[in-house]
């Protein structure tokens, strides 16, 4: 499924299940929809199985919105204690659509226990209370920690997974997994992963694994040190800050709100309180930011201070950063419940498996011979962009595999997906849209009814009537305040609703004679899709962008 289906179907009000191998686009999807979803006047809880997850999507944890805590069991008494607290009768009040990001950590026990706090406070028998939910994550990645008494148990019992609840089949959940992959342009290495996740692993692809370890990367950067452990980390990233003799300056993070909240955000932010930094030092950025140009697990070292006192940092691609602080924070309603600020960067010479779920490193040097539980392995694998970018220090048995339970229930992912994805197919973008908009009339309805007015154009018939004025896709872009990608998606729209567009006029995106040598590249993968295509012009050294891939296929 491509992330443009999933997010259709989203936008129809189903419960979904969003998920895809590590790098297939999850969070970017998510994040796209919470986006249309605060747009369109919709209150949307934004929540995560853990709290460095739910820093990743602005949010909190489930459990902390949910007002279940650190409880382990629920009783009838415990949900009177908690419908006394009226500021979660406003929160679930107002609430139409909660988002559960890395659900392959939450228990099924644990996600029980939310669907029937929802059911309680929105008085209403429908799953999770009638609201719309969304879980995204993958069940190949890290699993639940479970807690039985005073005990902490890595991994699983029977019954843990969240799919594996009662509530998983009460819930209905669509399928959406994606497809496509936005992390990994490494043909081999992607075997390596995929041979990972169906538990195929080849005595071919361990012997390529073997012949990373202690391999140089081929990044001319020192790369990030990826371990299974906590006390490893912080002892490589003390050990060779103080190795550097220039100057050090410390930056302390400041904070605003409830205290308990502060504290919940202090514990799940990458950023440390108190950051110390000197030139020379190995940092990664811990946050999101397209338009200065780094995100989450962009590496660089500090090549000095600006006036301002701000760090310099060079990343890996060459481009000089001058970082300043930004803000974590908790929204609800609409306002800002609790904030800490910092710069967003963290020593990055070693960080453990568990902190970098969710990362894309281009440099990586892992040690995988302490892997503890399944899932680890291939969590730590897919951070890196390209088998060139791993040093490999060895692994065990165990960091190789994957649940067979999981296996199992992954392949039925697939099939239920790609029925999703039929069901979409069979409908016109019109029924699509009238979906769309009666759930959104349902969740958001306006607050008066006004006299009829004409009715709006869509989007789509804005885009069809500009281009038809000869503008090109970037003065359409800036006309409607959206990306270019936004633009191709109405075009492809138009185009699969078989309405007529004039569109020729963009052949003059392309350099003399590239749209020739992408059609047939097409045309030699005899495929539609999009990686192929890239993989394959990548390798004759005529890397194109995504984008004009897209617009390239509405010449097919």
């Amino acid at each position: 499924m491509t992330q443009k289906d999933a997010l259709d179907i989203l936008k129809m009000g189903h419960n979904v299940f969003l998920t895809g191998a590590a790098g297939s686009g999850k969070t970017f999807v998510l994040n796209q929809y919470i986006s249309y979803l605060k747009q369109s006047g919709v209150e949307v809880a934004i929540t995560a199985s853990t709290g460095i997850a739910s820093t990743h999507i602005n949010g909190m944890t489930i459990h902390a919105w949910s007002g279940l805590g650190i409880k382990n069991s629920l009783s009838d008494h415990d949900l009177e204690a908690m419908m006394d607290k009226q500021y979660l009768f406003k929160r679930f009040e107002k609430t139409q659509v909660l988002v559960i990001d890395e659900i392959s950590m939450l228990s099924g026990r644990q996600l029980t226990m939310v669907e029937w706090i929802c059911r309680t406070f929105k008085r209403n028998d429908r799953p999770f209370g009638g609201l719309q939910v969304i879980l995204c994550g993958d069940f190949f990645q890290l699993p639940p920690i479970t807690r039985f008494g005073d005990s902490v148990e890595e991994g699983r019992s029977k019954n843990d997974f969240a799919y594996e609840s009662d509530v998983w089949k009460f819930a209905q959940f669509t399928i959406c997994y994606l497809s496509e992959q936005h992390r990994q342009k490494d043909n081999d290495y992607l075997t390596v992963l995929n041979q990972i996740r169906s538990n195929t692993v080849s005595k071919e692809t361990i012997a390529l694994l073997q012949s990373r370890e202690h391999a140089e990367s081929d990044v001319d950067v020192p790369p990030t040190k990826l371990y299974t452990h906590n006390a490893d980390v912080d002892t490589i990233n003390h050990e060779h800050l103080e190795t550097l003799t220039t100057h050090t300056k410390e930056f302390v993070m400041s904070s605003k709100g409830k205290d308990f909240l502060i504290e919940g955000l202090k514990r799940s932010c990458l950023a440390p309180e108190r950051l110390r930094l000197k030139e020379g030092a190995r940092v990664m950025f811990v946050k999101n930011n397209y338009e200065v140009g780094f995100v989450n697990g962009t590496l660089g070292v500090i090549t000095g201070f600006n006036t301002f006192g701000e760090p310099l940092v060079r990343t890996v691609g060459g481009r000089l950063i001058s970082v300043t602080k930004m803000s974590w924070s908790i929204e609800e309603e609409g306002k800002v419940k609790a904030e800490i600020t910092q710069l967003p960067l963290r020593l990055a010479w070693a960080i453990t498996v568990h902190k970098s779920q969710g990362m894309s490193l281009d440099a990586m040097e892992v040690d995988l011979r302490k892997s503890f539980v399944k899932g680890m392995g291939y969590v730590a694998l897919s951070r890196v962009r390209s088998l060139g970018g791993m040093k490999l220090l060895g692994f065990n048995p165990l960091s190789l595999e994957v649940d067979p339970d999981v296996l199992e229930f992954d392949q039925n992912l697939k099939e239920l997906s790609f029925d999703a994805v039929e069901d979409l197919r069979n409908m016109s973008l019109g029924e699509r849209g009238k979906i769309q908009e009666e759930f959104l009339f349902r969740v958001a309805p306006p607050k008066e009814q006004k006299e009829k007015k004409e009715p709006k154009k869509s989007a789509r018939e804005i885009t069809r009537e500009m281009l038809a004025e000869g503008m090109s896709l970037g003065e359409v872009a800036d006309v409607r305040g959206v990306k270019q990608d936004t633009i191709v998606s109405h075009i492809e729209e138009l185009v699969e609703d078989g309405i007529d567009i004039d569109i020729d006029h963009l052949k003059k995106e392309f350099a003399y004679k590239e749209l020739d040598t992408i059609i047939d590249a097409f045309d030699t993968c005899d495929t539609t899709t999009l990686s192929p295509v890239y993989n394959y012009l990548s390798k004759l050294k005529k890397k194109p962008t995504y984008l004009k891939l897209r617009i390239a296929r509405l010449f097919l």
